[in-house]
């Protein structure tokens, strides 16, 4: 099952000094949103997407900013598509797909979501910032493993936050083959994104990818994207291909990594000799 969390906003009126969209508009906009979807959906990899439609206003009695889903619809892809949307009354159309939406117009008085997308993960362990500590001079390809995935982590969080996104790590060890995971509300490209880190010197093989796209269904994911200091083979590109994959090389690291305002390096050279002296003594 595909989330999606959309949200609108107030704007100014002349009379009440807020207007709010009819709530045919916003039985539009959810209608809108799922028949994208499903047609942009050409696997048909889809079966069911639920929508909310979240708010942000002011309280009219205690003028405090508020936020919360004023309408929930669920449709399953086989009954959504034999809808003529062209001809529906959305009102009516969202009420046959059992969707639920505010009572009171135009308060927008909050309603319990159908569906929400589940943040909760006993793996989840607590972070700690690593980018503002490196430099030019730091070579990620050497650097402290779980330092490393903190790094990654954090660059997705500031990737992410962009749309209100956020990005939990995993403990140790214990993660499943997960190092941290994105939890994105954009209604095209959002829902729960599986991210591994691989901190490596030798070129990143099919296996590698293959486990993620493993990782990505056991999860319930809607994404996978896999990190290296490293590079691909052809094998491992081909395998993504058509897949909910992407696949960060080292040189897009560092340009990521430049996006955020921080410079780092990836010597691989450097980091195979650092390995191969620790292991001599």
């Amino acid at each position: 099952m595909w989330l999606v969390v959309t949200r609108f906003r107030r704007c100014r009126s002349p009379t009440h000094g807020l207007t709010v969209p009819t709530m045919r508009f916003f039985y539009q906009i959810a209608l809108r949103s799922l028949h994208e979807l499903f047609s942009a959906d050409a696997f048909a990899v889809l079966k069911s997407v639920v929508f909310n439609g979240w708010v942000h206003s002011i309280d009219r009695a205690t003028r405090v900013k508020t936020h919360g889903c004023i309408l929930s619809v669920q449709a399953n892809r086989e009954e959504f598509l034999q809808i003529n949307l062209i001809q529906v009354d959305p009102k009516a159309c969202f009420r046959k797909l059992k969707g639920v939406a505010s009572s009171k117009f135009p308060e927008l008085t909050p309603i319990r979501p159908i569906a929400m997308l589940n943040k909760e993960d006993h793996r989840f362990v607590e972070a700690y910032s690593v980018v503002d500590d490196i430099d030019s001079r730091t070579n990620l390809a050497s650097m402290d493993w779980v330092d490393f995935e903190n790094l990654i982590r954090e660059l997705f969080e500031r990737e992410f936050s962009k749309n209100g996104g956020e990005v939990k790590i995993t403990q140790a060890s214990r993660d499943g083959g997960v190092d941290a995971i994105a939890f994105d509300p954009d209604p095209i490209r959002g829902g729960k994104i599986v991210i591994q880190a691989k901190r490596y010197t030798n070129v990143v093989g099919v296996s590698a990818v293959r486990d993620l796209y493993g990782t990505v269904h056991n999860e319930g994911a809607n994404k996978g994207i896999l990190v290296t200091t490293a590079t691909y083979g052809p094998d491992a590109y081909e395998f993504a291909k058509g897949k909910p994959l992407t696949l960060l090389s080292g040189a897009e690291l560092l340009s990521l990594l430049d996006r955020h305002g921080h410079r780092a390096k990836i010597d691989l050279k450097e980091a195979k000799a650092a390995v191969a002296a620790v292991r001599s003594t």
